[in-house]
């Protein structure tokens, strides 16, 4: 009768994947989902841009460049942030730079992973030379203050060309938001290469990887079939909380005339309103303040609820 009930018992607890379970915990959190929801509707509003580029499709809303009232228009009623010294509606300027600094943070974050992490996992499980020369590297870069190493790489890819005919795509122009981003991901990825180096020295002496080695796997298939899928949670956090500060950097190029001419960008925004503030022009600087503030906030708050949902060591029951 007994092993009967533990029976029933057992197959009454279902038990729960890591990744299940951490999605559970991060849906119990309403204020990160609410981060979520915001900043789920600034990717939307990027895709929808291109989505229209690619298609040539006419959204009214999204016509920054059109003349839609007299210059520096106050906020109204037809226009809710004004307009700027064009007579351009600021608030579909503002809308419109959220396609600069998140392409910029996105693909930023891409580039800063795909050199840490190889980086930071080879240097953990090989140790000796190529630790050694990795952690030189990496020591080096971050002994250089970070703005100055961007504004430097970003002073030397404005306006070059890489040649690209190898793969038959001809002579790529290092222009604008391109060159905002690689920039920043040439010089952003220290942080992640850090710390999945000192994740890998720890899961290197661990069962598994002891395992695998006997088994005859070699070093390659061991680092990205079994290290990094099993640190792959530390990957998604540094992917969530380098977003803001990639955006942020994107604005301070942008402000410095480094980064997008052609479009409109929060940081191009600023710089212009900062000379319209004295005039009592107050609109431009508050809408594009107002836009970086809001997914700055949301992505800080969602960073927070995801590490501790996905990180074992800060999870709560």
């Amino acid at each position: 009768m007994s092993e009967m009930i533990d029976k029933n018992n057992a197959s009454a607890i279902k038990g729960r994947s890591y990744w299940a379970d951490s999605l559970r915990q991060l849906r119990k959190r309403r204020l990160a989902m609410y981060s979520f929801v915001i900043i789920a509707f600034y990717i939307f509003t990027v895709i929808f841009i291109y989505f229209t580029q690619w298609t040539s499709l006419k959204v009214p809303f999204l016509q920054w460049d059109q003349k839609v009232g007299a210059e520096y228009e106050s906020p109204n009623g037809k226009n809710i942030f004004g307009t700027d010294f064009l007579g351009r509606s600021v608030f579909r300027k503002a809308i419109y730079g959220a396609k600069v600094s998140i392409t910029v943070a996105f693909w930023a974050s891409i580039i800063s992973l795909v050199i840490g992490v190889p980086l930071g996992a080879a240097a953990g499980y090989f140790r000796g030379f190529a630790d050694d020369i990795i952690v030189w590297l990496y020591t080096t870069l971050s002994s250089i203050p970070y703005i100055l190493l961007i504004l430097a790489f970003a002073l030397v890819l404005r306006d070059k060309s890489l040649n690209f005919e190898w793969l038959g795509l001809g002579r790529v122009e290092l222009s604008g938001i391109t060159t905002v981003y690689l920039a920043i991901g040439l010089t952003s990825w220290v942080d992640i290469c850090r710390l999945i180096r000192g994740e890998v020295m720890k899961h290197k002496q661990r069962d598994y990887i002891l395992a695998a080695q006997s088994y005859g796997c070699g070093n390659s298939r061991i680092i990205f079939r079994h290290l990094i899928p099993n640190v792959f949670h530390l990957i998604i956090i540094s992917f969530s909380l380098r977003f803001v500060g990639f955006i942020q950097a994107e604005v301070i190029l942008s402000f410095l005339g480094l980064g997008e001419k052609n479009s409109p960008s929060w940081g191009a925004m600023i710089d212009t309103a900062r000379l319209d503030l004295p005039k009592g022009y107050w609109w431009e600087m508050t809408a594009a303040t107002a836009a970086i503030f809001l997914i700055s906030l949301a992505l800080n708050i969602f960073g927070d609820a995801l590490r501790d949902s996905l990180d074992p060591k800060l999870k709560v029951q």
